[in-house]
């Protein structure tokens, strides 16, 4: 379906986690090795990253494959950041909506990405969306279930939940409404990372005080790679990694 990863830490030009590990996001994109859901993640791709100063991310992003673009490569080598979230994407279903369907979505200082897909989209989704202002819904960043799942947790958290809850609700609120959806959600403000295991794989290596990476795969053999539980809500910053199961939603 989609690979995605976030590091928080020491900063680090974004090619030494995108490109320069042997199993980096970039060889993910056609060699994936834990992919449960499609072989090839060529339906675009996107970085988010950090800019000391500045309370806002930046993105780039493209519709084609991550392998084609000889322009993130460059700026993957010069571009450092204490932060990042990054994805390539296979599509559930072809579209119109280009890049603006490639994540990582972006709102204030929170980056997005959801690798998983949902059952019985759009109709599925009917209920929860229901939920939603008028504008929220014709201002959605692309007509996919990724744009609607990122504006679900955007109301929750702008009701007044932190981020962890309001990811954690929406999963449970979805799932609810579609069962055997793959929920896989990954959201950092550039200081912490909060993350899902919900039907799809997850992992994390932290080295406390220095890095922690969030990935749908590890990048590398490092022994220090573990992977989420299925039914997990994971929290984690640069020095620390807080996991927490998540319930089934009950009818």
């Amino acid at each position: 379906m989609c690979r995605h990863i976030a590091y928080v830490g020491e900063p680090v030009a974004l090619g030494e986690v995108l490109l320069r590990p042997e199993y980096a996001l970039v060889r993910q994109s056609w060699e994936p090795r834990m992919q449960r859901h499609g072989t090839v993640n060529a339906d675009g791709f996107g970085v988010g990253w950090y800019a000391d100063g500045d309370p806002e991310p930046g993105r780039y992003r493209r519709q084609g494959p991550i392998w084609g673009d000889e322009t993130f490569t460059d700026l993957a080598r010069v571009v450092r950041s204490h932060a990042l979230l990054a994805a390539v994407r296979d599509a559930t279903e072809a579209g119109a909506d280009g890049e603006a369907a490639a994540a990582p979505y972006a709102a204030g200082r929170l980056l997005f990405s959801h690798n998983g897909a949902v059952k019985g989209w759009p109709g599925s989704l009917a209920g929860p969306a229901a939920a939603l202002p008028a504008e929220r819904l014709l201002s959605l960043a692309a007509r996919n279930d990724s744009a609607l799942i990122w504006a679900l947790v955007r109301h929750r958290a702008e009701a007044g939940d932190d981020v962890p809850d309001a990811v954690a609700e929406t999963v449970r609120e979805v799932a609810a409404a579609a069962p055997g959806s793959r929920l896989n959600l990954l959201v950092t403000d550039g200081a912490t990372i909060t993350a899902t295991a919900w039907g799809d794989t997850l992992w994390y290596l932290t080295v406390p005080g220095r890095r922690t990476a969030v990935a749908s795969e590890p990048y590398d053999d490092d022994p220090l790679w573990r992977e989420v539980p299925d039914r997990t809500l994971l929290v984690a910053t640069r020095t620390d990694v807080l996991l927490t199961p998540l319930k089934e939603p009950t009818a």
